[in-house]
């Protein structure tokens, strides 16, 4: 049994159910109906793009397709983090940052769920491959742009303290240790929040998905349990490592405390 297939006028239906953002935004002085508009616009080209190329990625067999697929979604996902960041380091350092995190864990932690939970023929198909890895990327791609988000504004807010800290002979660790930990809480907090509500307030894409494709409910579950489980460890490791990515960038190697690394981005699209 297959779902439904959609038409354009569906799809038109749908979308008029956006009206209401955009009376939300007028009635309430929001000023966002711009920004809906584009974010509308960008996720259906997105989508329809991403469609039609996994309708030919999915014919191939090698490998690289595969790894080709998965640096361009890693690049997209650390531009989406820098892009989120009100305070955003200078220079190629931010982008580094969320590349080298999300590539190494998105990719560590799709081999160990295809390859080794799930068991797939070949694991490197892109038809098993890509929609975990990018289940995997979006989530820590989230937790990654709050730890820094949450570590920037509070090496600003906390200036002073942290200098005296740096100023009686703490390692910088040391010194950015409560703000550390407090921007480690804000990056778990979105993953901690869907598990808690799996099953019982929402049912999960991955599960939603199998449903309505006709499997069975309790196997639908397992899988979404497994990708989970998946997807909260790779956010706890992305979201370590890129904290304290962002407290190495902020201070240098005599441990001075280096806000002028930073620049503060007025407008975001």
């Amino acid at each position: 049994m297959n779902a439904p297939a959609l038409t354009t006028l569906d799809l038109a239906i749908a979308a008029s159910l956006l009206l209401l953002n955009v009376a939300v935004s007028w009635g309430f002085r929001l000023g966002l109906e711009k920004r809906l508009a584009v974010a509308a616009l960008r996720m259906v080209v997105q989508l329809a793009l991403a469609g039609w190329l996994l309708q030919i990625l999915f014919q191939q067999t090698s490998p690289v397709w595969t790894a080709a697929m998965a640096l361009v979604m890693a690049a997209a996902a650390a531009h989406e983090v820098v892009t989120r960041q009100r305070r955003r380091f200078a220079g190629v350092a931010p982008y580094a940052v969320g590349m080298g995190t999300l590539l190494f864990v998105g990719t560590a932690f799709t081999v160990i769920a295809v390859g080794g939970l799930i068991g797939a023929e070949p694991w490197t198909s892109p038809r098993f491959f890509l929609p975990v890895l990018g289940m995997v990327l979006g989530n820590a791609m989230t937790g990654v742009s709050l730890v820094l988000d949450a570590v920037t504004a509070a090496a600003e807010r906390e200036r002073g303290s942290i200098e005296a800290r740096l100023a009686l002979g703490a390692t910088r660790f040391q010194a950015f240790d409560s703000v550390l930990r407090r921007g480690l809480e804000t990056g778990l907090m979105p993953i901690l929040n869907a598990m808690a509500v799996a099953g019982v307030v929402s049912l999960p894409g991955m599960m939603t998905g199998q449903i309505l494709a006709g499997a069975d409910p309790l196997e639908a579950a397992k899988y979404q349990m497994l990708i989970l489980f998946v997807i909260g460890a790779a956010t706890a490791l992305s979201v370590v490592l890129a904290g304290f990515a962002a407290v190495w960038l902020l201070t240098d190697d005599r441990h001075r405390l280096r806000l002028d690394r930073l620049q503060l981005v007025r407008s975001q699209t």
